[in-house]
């Protein structure tokens, strides 16, 4: 999933009236559409500076570019593999 992260400050909301909140665990929240069931955000308290949000939330043009990518060994052929993006691998 893209994503990028702002200041919880500098979020703002036009219409918040089905945005719903989860938490799996203490600390760690989910934002989501009470409607359709959409991933928006998501937040961890000992991360407490940035809320993550969603890219394919965002109204286009974004302006955003990927800088890193995780699991790119189990990306699809489909992604392309952009030189100069940061790749992580999943480690057990």
């Amino acid at each position: 999933m893209a994503a990028t992260a702002v200041h919880p400050d500098d979020l703002r909301f036009a219409e918040d009236a089905t945005l719903r909140w989860y938490e799996p665990a203490p600390g760690v929240r989910y934002g989501f559409c009470g409607n359709c069931g959409s991933t928006l955000f998501w937040k961890a308290d000992a991360e407490s500076s940035k809320i993550c949000i969603a890219a394919g939330s965002l109204d286009q043009p974004t302006g955003l570019r990927t800088t890193k990518a995780w699991w790119v060994a189990e990306a699809g052929d489909y992604h392309d593999r952009t030189a100069g993006v940061a790749e992580f691998q999943y480690e057990d």
